[in-house]
């Protein structure tokens, strides 16, 4: 006979973060439980428990004075709609906005992005390229993390045992400065990604780039910081010729898998072409953005 797996429902962070010590990894935590839910019906998890995060108060916001902060329990949808989000960081809002469908956006959170470790997701490269922070906490305290150390592999996350992302902040805009986010799926919509790009550019008085940041998914077991994608643009006003670099650069680095969805040949041509796609619309928004 079967045994129900126990469900674990804290009514306060302190409360959850003393289960989670306790428990250990012995329970699985649910936030939006999307990803999860997925996992136990195709009977890949088989949980002994449960530990639910949806009674935990404080977690769901979204705040901008400065930095962004957004709460690990924030819908994606929230992310997608939010004013503020679209505002000063409208490649994140748009990489939320691509998940799935807005059934699931409803109810999937900002902390399970990382929580999954799902290497095809969207929103982490696009994190990625903005230089975004994931804030864990345990019981022995609080601390940031860079998302690109984050996911070390499929399922795997280099978080403590007993520790929590509870948010995520990401660096307020630069002056003179774009971003953008694609994807390629073979499908219109409610698909994987064969390859995701996000890429964060800004630029000097004279037009010459100062900053660049390129995030790479599916490509990869992890997302990807493409450091000399962004070293051949820093320093150039973004032309074909430090375009066709970054193109090389993203393509020399991913390391993708062959599946149903893409060969490996494939996704390692669709991320130079992304790459340079993304680029060249970050450069049209700081152009548009600032004059």
């Amino acid at each position: 006979m079967s045994t129900e797996p126990e469900w674990l429902v804290p009514a306060s962070l302190d409360e959850a973060l003393a289960l989670r010590a306790e428990r250990r990894e012995g329970a699985t935590v649910v936030a939006g439980g999307t990803f999860v839910g997925i996992l136990v019906n195709s009977r890949l998890m088989a949980p002994e428990a449960y530990l639910s995060l949806q009674g935990v108060a404080g977690l769901d916001y979204i705040r901008a004075d400065g930095d962004l902060r957004i709460g690990a329990l924030t819908t994606h949808r929230a992310v997608e709609l939010s004013p503020v989000v679209s505002a000063g960081w409208p490649a994140l809002a748009h990489a939320f906005s691509v998940v799935a469908s807005p059934r699931v956006r409803n109810q999937a959170t900002v902390g399970g992005v990382l929580a999954d470790a799902d290497y095809a997701s969207d929103p982490p490269s696009m994190f990625v390229a903005l230089g975004a922070r994931a804030v864990a906490r345990s019981v022995r305290g609080e601390r940031e993390v860079p998302v690109e150390n984050v996911v070390t592999a499929p399922g795997r996350t280099s978080l403590a045992r007993g520790e929590f992302v509870v948010a995520f902040r990401l660096p307020k805009p630069r002056p003179k400065s774009g971003d953008a986010y694609l994807r390629f799926i073979p499908r219109t919509e409610m698909d994987i990604a064969v390859v995701g790009c996000g890429v964060s550019l800004a630029f000097d008085d004279a037009g010459v780039c100062t900053h660049a940041r390129v995030g790479l998914g599916a490509v990869a077991p992890t997302p990807l910081l493409v450091a000399d994608a962004a070293k051949a643009l820093i320093g150039t006003r973004v032309d074909d010729k430090a375009l066709a670099a970054l193109s090389a650069a993203a393509s020399a680095a991913c390391k993708p898998i062959d599946d149903k969805r893409g060969t490996i040949a494939y996704r390692i041509k669709v991320s130079g072409v992304l790459a340079r796609r993304a680029a060249t619309i970050a450069l049209e928004r700081a152009r548009g953005r600032h004059g």
